[in-house]
This record gives C-alpha cells, sequence and structure tokens, in this order.
C-alpha cells in the first residue's frame, strides 16, 4: 500500500509498505478524511522524538472499518468512525490508575506516527477498537470530525489540566488551532475574561468566535505587562499554554495569581529545561502549580465530544482554511502546517472513493 512516511530527521516522502494485519481486538481502516498536525513537523524537523525511519506519519483521521478483529463486538465494516490521536491500551495499569495516555510508560498511549505507523496511508490499523473507536454521528461532516481527534480533545484538556470553573479569568496563550480549541474549551468551562494570545488576523477572528473577550498580540509588546495592565495588576485565575516555547512558562508564572493553575498541552520541540523564574514563584511558595499532559484519547471522549458536533454546542469549521482532495493532497496540507503561512489555521485532506 501507498504511506506517506519519515524517511528520518527532516526528511519525509512516499513509500509502499505492507497492509497492516488485524489483530483479534483491532480494526482496519481506510481514510475519508485525514489532517497533518504540528506535532507531525515537530516529530519530522526537530526530530523531538527521536529519529525514525520509513514511520507512516499522521494521527488524526476519520475512516471507514474495512475489518475488525474476531474479538471486536461494536464496529463491523463499513462504519464511519472518528479515531482518536491517542490509542491506549486499555487493559494496563497505567489505564487503571487514571493515565490511559501513558499505558505502557510515558506517552505510550500515543502510538500513532511515534511507536507505530500513522494513518497516512491507504489503511491503517486501530489497537483495541472497541475502545479507541467512536462511530460518527449521522448528520456531522466528517471534516468538521477530524479536529476532535486531537485538536479539539488536546485544546479541551488545557481545561481540565487548569480546573477551569465559572467565573474564571484565563489567558490562553497561542491561538493556532490547538489554541482555540482551548479557548473554546474555556469558554465551555464557565471562564469569564478570557485573554488569547496571537497575531494572525483570522486567528483573531477566530478566538473572538471561540469567546476570547480579549486579544493579546505579542508583536505589540510584552505580553506579561499587558496582561498586568488589563487586570489591574492582579494576574489572571488560570494560564492555558497551547503554543509558545520553553520560556513561555516563565511569562505564565508572572502573570498568575498566588492558588492559580497552569495547564499545558503545548508539544514541546526542543531544549533541555523549561525556566520557571523563582521570585514570581513565591520562591517556591506561592501556590502555583503546573499540570501538563497529553490528551486521553480513548473512545469516551471521542463520543461526548461528538455530540458537542452534533448539538451544534461547538463548530469546529471555523479551523479548517484549506482543503485538499486524494492521498496526493498529504504532502502540501502537511507543509502547509510546517511553512505557517498567515492565511492558514488547519488544513484537511479528503479522499474520494
Amino acid at each position: 500500500m501507498k504511506c506517506f512516511a519519515m524517511l528520518s530527521i527532516g526528511k519525509v516522502g512516499w513509500i509502499e509498505k505492507d497492509k497492516p494485519s488485524c489483530g483479534p481486538l483491532d480494526a482496519i481502516l481506510r481514510p475519508l478524511v485525514l489532517a497533518p498536525c504540528t506535532s507531525d513537523v515537530h516529530t519530522v524537523w526537530e526530530g523531538a522524538i527521536g529519529d525514525r525511519h520509513n514511520l507512516v506519519l499522521g494521527h488524526e483521521s476519520v475512516g471507514e472499518v474495512v475489518e475488525v478483529g474476531s474479538l471486536v463486538k461494536d464496529f463491523k465494516p463499513g462504519d464511519k468512525v472518528i479515531v482518536p490521536a491517542i490509542t491506549p491500551d486499555w487493559g494496563s495499569l497505567e489505564a487503571q490508575n487514571g493515565y490511559a495516555q501513558h499505558s505502557g510508560g510515558m506517552l505510550g498511549g500515543w502510538k500513532f506516527s511515534n511507536i507505530k505507523d500513522g494513518v497516512f496511508a491507504e489503511f491503517y490499523n486501530v489497537n483495541e477498537a472497541d475502545a479507541n473507536l467512536a462511530h460518527l454521528p449521522e448528520g456531522v461532516d466528517p471534516s468538521d470530525a477530524v479536529m476532535l481527534s486531537d485538536m479539539v480533545v488536546t485544546g479541551l484538556h488545557a481545561s481540565e489540566l487548569a480546573d477551569v470553573g465559572f467565573g474564571d479569568t484565563v489567558c490562553v496563550i497561542g491561538i493556532g488551532p490547538v489554541g482555540l480549541m482551548t479557548v473554546a474549551g474555556a469558554n465551555l468551562s464557565g471562564a469569564s475574561h478570557i485573554y488569547a494570545v496571537g497575531s494572525r488576523p483570522n486567528c483573531i477572528e477566530a478566538a473572538k468566535f471561540y469567546g476570547a473577550t480579549d486579544i493579546v498580540n505579542y508583536k505589540e509588546g510584552d505580553i506579561v505587562k499587558q496582561i498586568l495592565d488589563k487586570t489591574n495588576g492582579i494576574g489572571v485565575d488560570k494560564v492555558l499554554i497551547a503554543g509558545g516555547d520553553n520560556d513561555t512558562f516563565t511569562q505564565a508564572i508572572k502573570i498568575l495569581k498566588p492558588g492559580g493553575i497552569i495547564g499545558n498541552v503545548n508539544y514541546l520541540g526542543d531544549g533541555d529545561y523549561i525556566n520557571i523564574p523563582r521570585i514570581e514563584w513565591g520562591v517556591g511558595m506561592g501556590h502555583k502549580s503546573i499540570k501538563a499532559g497529553l490528551t486521553p484519547g480513548g473512545r469516551l471522549k471521542m463520543a461526548k465530544l461528538a455530540s458537542l458536533l452534533e448539538t451544534k454546542k461547538l463548530d469546529t469549521s471555523k479551523l479548517i482554511t484549506h482543503r485538499f482532495e486524494g492521498l496526493e493532497g498529504i504532502e502540501p496540507a502537511l507543509m502547509l502546517m510546517k511553512d505557517k503561512p498567515i492565511d492558514v489555521i488547519k488544513p484537511v485532506v479528503v479522499i474520494k472513493y
């Protein structure tokens, strides 16, 4: 079968591989809609998780089931399904301890384009199909639904990590596609003032649509000063990090109130350490917490998020700025995520049969 793969650090290309086999709990899918991710960019061009050779890329997909294992109960060939980016081993001790995304070791639930071939292929394998696939609801656009695989579930996880509640003042740093869903998550969780940090005009407009009350443009000055000015020097209850770099934590600590929580879902692609400013962290005693986590994944989470689309509580179509058709659209779509032209938020690739 035809696949788009990471050949080595800094190199991608088309390769041929055997069609994956199907274990008794697994399913084999063909893609209906795919989306490239900035994580793919970190993986390939920054070598963020180490070198990989001929590893099929991609972890965001809506697909059609073509084969199921003998023990699969809830899915059959022909079913259209949402595939989460994170597909844990649900029988693991880590899953039983509440951290399925780390099944088999840290980040072990992140299998696609990390420890197994991803979804940028004519066919791909999903482990534990009954636990890791969700039915696509009738009437939900597959292109909108593919945003659930990673963008939505990751963005909303920032609010889960930070325990955003009614009336909280929240700063969201980074308003790319994950950051926009982070804004939406804070809004759905009841935040009052939502300060969204970004600069691209289309992302700013989308952030306002998803609930941002204030825009903080980092090109117009230090964001710490801007946010402290907007909050009369008090700072915010929660900081949600969906972009930036290792130094972003310094800014987050400086704008966070004592007792506040930082929820980080940003993938840090390089560097060895993050910096925490000692004084602003209350010399270690400021009750300023940092919670950083990989999104949970799995069927239940996908099904619940799909119901937000079904009931019109969330509209992910605002994320999609570019559309391609056919597997050959994967490469230009990925290059858009790599090069980040000013008009891109998220491309999708629609496969027609």
